[in-house]
């Protein structure tokens, strides 16, 4: 369950791409993972992609469903108090437990105090329960509000989520990998990655989703939003 922090590995500041930190992470863990675990993986991608859950998602242009969750900290915030203060920042990840999110949380943490100086707000959104969100907060050191998606209610609203195959359950139950315990709830459902930048309105002025959880946005492409 326990992915080290960037921090933990070394005290430099990280200066490389998001897409290069999560290609070094995919290229390691090829070289551990066997290749029929790997193939399971690649085979629940292109089916998601088949289905074009990316393509059907919120996209931009459309407004944003509004939302009330907990957060880390036992909190209850809601997207209409964030939009008050400005425009929104707000992408969905799986879990601390996904080495790929872990390395996006750190990034989004270090262009945090770039999307404040913009008069932004960010939030990350996942079906984790508030305690796992607790621990990935205190691990990584984040500093924005992680919330908790019980039964991906929001998510849903968004057009992100999907089952978990059963080949692919198995494979994470050996990896110890245990998502019902991580979100509280049995239906081994996840969102796709996804980002967004939300105008005061509620407009969605940027939409990015992938099914494949090794591709995410890159943080300064999010910035150029919030000009």
């Amino acid at each position: 369950m326990k992915w080290r922090s960037l921090e933990e590995k070394n005290s430099t500041t990280e200066s490389r791409s998001l897409r290069e930190i999560l290609a070094e992470r995919k290229q390691k863990i090829a070289q551990y993972v066997p290749a029929t675990t790997l193939e399971v993986h690649a085979r629940v991608i292109a089916e998601l992609k088949a289905e074009g859950l990316a393509e059907h998602s919120l996209a931009r242009g459309a407004h944003m469903p509004e939302f009330s969750l907990p957060d880390q900290n036992g909190k209850v915030v809601s997207s209409a108090e964030f939009l008050g203060r400005g425009k929104l920042v707000v992408f969905f990840f799986r879990g601390r437990w996904d080495p790929f999110c872990c390395g996006q949380m750190e990034a989004m943490n270090r262009a945090l105090p770039k999307i404040v100086d913009a008069g932004a707000s960010l939030v990350a959104i996942s079906p984790q329960t508030l305690k796992q969100s607790f621990f990935m907060a205190d691990q990584h050191k984040l500093n924005f509000p992680l919330l908790s998606d019980a039964g991906n209610s929001v998510a849903r609203q968004f057009g992100l989520v999907y089952r978990v195959p059963e080949e692919q359950q198995a494979i994470y139950r050996r990896a110890f990998i245990n998502l019902p315990f991580t979100n509280g709830d049995e239906s081994w459902e996840l969102p796709i990655p996804a980002s967004y930048v939300v105008d005061r309105d509620g407009k969605v002025l940027f939409a990015y989703a992938n099914e494949d959880y090794a591709e995410r946005a890159e943080p300064m492409c999010l910035l150029t939003f919030l000009i």
